[in-house]
């Protein structure tokens, strides 16, 4: 069949617009554990990985889980949400981190979410952080279950003022710290709300550093083997953690523990069943009232004094 100057130029728009179709990025991708990651991540043909499901959804965009399954592991350079709504999703990261999270300064959108998924780091050789933040605007995490990590549950180390919202998570067997709170370099400012979340059986269930500003609310942090809570500025400047309507109980060490300049103020909690109930190694430990502290094999410093009026 000839084919006029007419019909070529058609041909190779349609081509072209097949192509774009092909590569463009959805705002909704999906990830199964039948897919293959060569596939469009369509909702009927979708990918095997989030790994291979980001590439081909569009900043802003929604990775969803269609089955139980494990889905590897994920490095996210730009905003994203991550979900297994009504599926066993998860990301098994033996011997590595499970997300890390590193979006480069300049995007208007830094914003990721991590939603109904379990972070499970079990193997022959355990995983680093199930979670690891290092540059972006923000991180919220609802109902996620990380565990068996070498490391840290969630390591918060933002280079630039960030926030981490943790709600209705569980953290647990984790050698080192359940959550990390430790920003980096002199513009590094982390705001951090923990609510509804239980970190029990770690090392130190959270353990905060400089340029911090920390609540726990309605949370229990339990069963660890070394500190409940820890304020431990490492270069002098402003650790501060408020906990509320809390749980504290049953930490081999110590229950709440201040060191340099750090702050900590505590209200409406129980504190019982540590090695040591509270110590503080400077700056400011401190009660807003209906605290219950009893039943630890020390209660160290009691009675904690009240807040400053002007802090209330």
């Amino acid at each position: 069949m000839r084919v006029t100057g007419w019909s070529r130029s058609i041909l190779v728009l349609a081509m072209l617009l097949v192509a774009t179709s092909m590569f463009a990025q959805a705002t909704r991708t999906w990830v199964s554990g039948v897919g293959d990651d060569v596939n469009p991540c369509s909702r009927t043909a979708p990918c095997k990985t989030f790994a291979g499901a980001i590439s081909k959804t569009a900043t802003g965009g929604i990775i969803d889980a269609l089955d139980p399954g494990g889905y590897g592991t994920l490095t996210i350079t730009k905003a994203i949400t991550v979900e297994g709504n009504g599926t066993l999703a998860s990301s098994l990261n033996s011997a590595v981190n499970g997300f890390v999270i590193n979006i480069a300064a300049g995007p208007t959108n830094r914003h990721v979410v991590l939603r109904n998924i379990l972070v499970d780091g079990a193997g022959t050789t355990l995983g680093v952080d199930g979670v690891r933040f290092l540059s972006g605007d923000s991180l919220i995490l609802e109902n996620v279950d990380i565990k068996t990590q070498s490391s840290d549950g969630i390591e918060f180390a933002p280079n630039s003022l960030a926030r981490l919202v943790v709600n209705n998570c569980r953290i647990s067997n984790v050698t080192g710290n359940g959550i990390l709170v430790k920003p980096t370099g002199v513009s590094g400012v982390a705001r951090v709300s923990i609510h509804n979340s239980t970190i029990a059986k770690n090392g130190t269930g959270i353990r905060v550093e400089d340029n911090t500003n920390v609540s726990i609310v309605r949370s229990s942090i339990v069963n660890n083997t070394a500190d409940g809570v820890f304020v431990a500025p490492v270069t002098g400047s402003g650790g501060l953690a408020i906990i509320e309507d809390s749980e504290i109980s049953h930490n081999s060490g110590i229950g709440l523990r201040t060191s340099g300049t750090a702050v900590l103020r505590v209200a409406n909690s129980l504190i019982s069943g540590n090695g040591t109930a509270t110590s503080n190694g400077g700056g400011e430990l401190c009660s807003f009232g209906n605290n219950r502290i009893s039943g630890n094999t020390s209660n160290g410093v009691l009675p904690l004094p009240a807040c400053n009026p002007a802090n209330n």
